[in-house]
């Protein structure tokens, strides 16, 4: 018997590090995604194949004997065959760049969890999404959930710390242009220099998280809109309060000026560092924008946001 889910990636359209410190954020799931299979074996042993390798572990180890980034996958099922007499093979295909801020992991945990799950029975979204975050937590103690929640439902949605998450249920037809610097940068080191920035700036900061709601604010009313210009303003915008914080670097400043004249908007998504900045764009300047960042040899492609969330079959 074999059970297959896939889930979606993410974007952080507005909010990320303010969110820290309880601004909203606005994320959206995109339309490229992690596809696992999960399959009941003779063996019992867990055995888990991806492009970025291959493992095969016995169950009822500790997570923290595992050094593998497939130790969510590893955590996922030695929790579900803790009582049965069979072993998984765990088989990941994805479509979603590594390492890049676009919820590559949060999607395999979401479609792990369903497709590892639901070999034993019926399985709720909820108890997926539960299931989830428990196994990203293995690689990102500190997470928030709001990655895995955005990955499980589909759509957009704003997220605070305070109150979670709610789904915004208009469905605005814009594209995002992705583009990927390739610099390995740290989420954890990031964050850190966020922190830095507000303890030496305590007015400012405190300042820049007003300014930050109030555009959220403004944002939430142009989705109902679907005022795509508009909401490309709100984005420049956006990335000025990043660079004051001190997120940005030559490269992605470099890309966000290109993407900004071509598009409605550019700006960083995610941690910062390197990784993945994107421009909003509509049909109208969809091919442009994409054709500037290839001339140029840049890593890039377009997605919608995915409306689906987490499929299963």
């Amino acid at each position: 018997m074999k059970s297959k889910a896939s889930a979606p990636g993410k974007v952080i359209l507005f909010g990320e590090h303010f969110v820290v410190y309880g601004v909203k954020a606005i994320l959206c799931s995109i339309n490229k995604r992690v596809t696992v299979t999960a399959e009941k074996i003779n063996e019992r042993k867990i055995s888990i194949n991806s492009k970025i390798g291959n493992i095969v572990l016995d169950p009822g180890k500790s997570i923290s004997e595992i050094n593998s980034p497939l130790k969510p996958f590893y955590y996922l099922a030695n929790k579900v065959i803790k009582n049965q007499n069979t072993g998984i093979q765990i088989n990941i295909d994805s479509e979603i760049p590594l390492g890049a801020g676009l919820g590559s992991s949060s999607a395999c945990c979401v479609a792990g969890a369903a497709a590892i799950f639901r070999l034993f029975g019926e399985i709720s979204k909820e108890e997926i999404l539960k299931h989830a975050i428990e196994a990203e937590k293995t690689i990102f103690e500190n997470t928030s959930g709001a990655d895995c929640t955005v990955c499980t439902y589909g759509g957009i949605m704003e997220y605070d710390k305070k109150q979670g998450f709610k789904k915004i249920e208009n469905e605005p037809n814009f594209h995002l242009v992705i583009v990927n610097s390739n610099i390995k940068h740290s989420t954890e080191s990031m964050v850190s220099k966020v922190k830095q920035f507000e303890i030496e700036n305590e007015e400012e900061f405190t300042k820049l998280c007003d300014q930050e709601s109030k555009l959220v604010k403004d944002v939430l009313e142009l989705l109902k809109e679907n005022n795509t210009s508009k909401i490309g303003e709100k984005i420049n915008q956006n990335q000025e309060y990043l660079e004051i914080i001190g997120i940005s670097n030559n490269e992605l400043r470099k890309m966000i000026k290109m993407g900004q004249k071509s598009s409605f908007g550019a700006k960083i998504t995610g941690s910062g560092g390197g990784g993945c900045i994107f421009a909003i764009t509509n049909k109208s300047n969809l091919d442009k924008t994409l054709k500037e960042f290839k001339n140029k040899n840049y890593d890039c492609f377009s997605v919608k946001i995915d409306f689906k969330g987490l499929n299963t079959f």
